[in-house]
């Protein structure tokens, strides 16, 4: 894999102060053959920024995606599930501001027009359309803003720069999310390009908040529907900021097949081992990148639990913790309060035995065999407690399994940008 290199980190011109957690640089991707963007002002909700997002893929792109399991989903996300039966996509049109969902059958027209009014700056089919939004849950989507913007918007495409797209489709996030990897398949060089968005209703399910992965790879849609199936696992759904699963949660994989390389048509081709590698270390940075954008967030929390009975009874008792307020609140009180992780563990409803239960925050163990450690030092764990970063570990004792989720902690910060969110 290598890199491109890193660039100074560009001004964010956001209401609300960049994440202390933010990366202090951001990766300079490159151009993916077969894809071209530019962003707009369509005043959807923001004034004075970008808010729509046109890209456009080479025809013979095909594509994959995993959406959100809430029963009660957005048009677009509905829009895509029904698209991605044909497996090819010719464009994406993003916008932020405006979630459009909840808005029955006038959302359904809302995306209708969308497509409509993108496939006629484009000249192709409706269908090779593929659509998301973002923003405020149940207020209708005036598409007709859209009209002319595509339009004068599809005269200004072009490969870069990516920082650009990643902008346009932000709401409440206070920096752009970006990753990106080269490797070869079979000899040729191929690109891998990641953007995503989200920083609050975050606990995905088979999903993401928003994000759109690029190659330029030649991968069939199946055997792109099983990488990326398989590649959120660990990433996106080991995330979580409060728990609370958007009803517009949408994560993309486009492959143009412009690089050159060899046509694949399955997954566990040997020639895919880096590229499937790759694909997972990009899901895992803008995934991280999320939980460093929680709303309001001071720290990243890493959790993880051993000794489990398997790895997804790791996973349940991981969310329980990272879930739990009292929990988040004693993060952001650089309190190592113990206490909570256990009252946490022990409300899974997980295989879990008291005397066998051991805590760490970082490399400190603070409890084991069910009681506190014989050699804790509240001070030492205190002064770990004040890093940006905490690694908490809860080893159960009890087999194998393990697992690890990120989240972040929960701040005064968090309920003042929630309370007034929409107002």
């Amino acid at each position: 894999m290598q890199p491109f290199p890193a660039i100074e980190f560009p001004p964010m011109a956001h209401a609300a102060p960049v994440s202390p957690l933010a990366p202090k640089t951001t990766p300079e991707l490159g151009p993916v053959a077969g894809v071209r963007f530019a962003t707009a002002e369509a005043g959807i909700r923001y004034k004075g920024r970008t808010d729509v997002l046109l890209l456009t893929l080479d025809e013979g792109t095909t594509v994959a995606g995993v959406f959100t399991r809430s029963k009660c989903p957005s048009a677009p996300v509905e829009w895509c599930r029904a698209n991605l039966a044909h497996g090819t996509a010719r464009a994406l049109v993003v916008n932020s501001g405006n979630a459009n969902a909840f808005t029955g059958a006038k959302g359904r027209e809302s995306t209708a027009l969308t497509a409509k009014i993108a496939a006629r700056a484009l000249g192709c089919r409706e269908e090779e359309i593929y659509l998301a939004s973002t923003g405020v849950i149940g207020e209708p989507l005036d598409a007709t803003k859209f009209e002319g913007v595509l339009q004068e918007t599809a005269t200004r495409l072009a490969p870069l720069p990516w920082i650009e797209p990643a902008k346009a489709i932000m709401t409440t996030d206070t920096f752009p999310k970006l990753a990106t990897a080269k490797v070869k398949i079979d000899g040729v060089e191929v690109t891998i390009a990641g953007i995503a968005k989200g920083a609050g209703m975050i606990a995905p399910d088979m999903a993401t908040m928003l994000s759109f992965v690029f190659t330029d790879a030649a991968i069939e849609a199946p055997a792109l529907q099983a990488l990326l199936s398989k590649g959120v696992v660990d990433s996106f759904n080991a995330v979580t900021i409060d728990g609370d699963t958007s009803t517009s949660d949408t994560l993309m994989l486009f492959a143009t097949g412009a690089s050159g390389a060899p046509r694949i048509d399955d997954a566990k081709d040997p020639r895919l081992a880096r590229f499937r590698k790759a694909l997972t270390g990009v899901l895992a940075d803008l995934a991280e990148q999320v939980a460093r954008d929680g709303e309001g967030a001071r720290k990243l929390v890493k959790i993880h639990v051993t000794g489990a009975t398997s790895k997804r009874s790791a996973r349940r008792i991981a969310m329980s913790i990272a879930n739990s307020p009292l929990v988040k609140t004693a993060v952001a009180g650089e309190d190592a309060n113990w206490g909570r992780i256990v009252m946490a563990v022990g409300k899974a409803g997980e295989p879990a035995e008291r005397d066998r239960l051991s805590i760490s925050f970082g490399a400190i163990r603070v409890a084991h065999e069910g009681a506190r450690d014989p050699a804790y030092d509240e001070a030492e764990v205190s002064a770990y407690m004040k890093n940006d970063v905490i690694d908490i570990t809860v080893d159960l004792g009890l087999g194998r399994g393990a697992d690890r989720v990120m989240t972040c902690d929960l701040t005064k910060e968090y309920v003042a940008i929630n309370g007034d969110y929409r107002s």
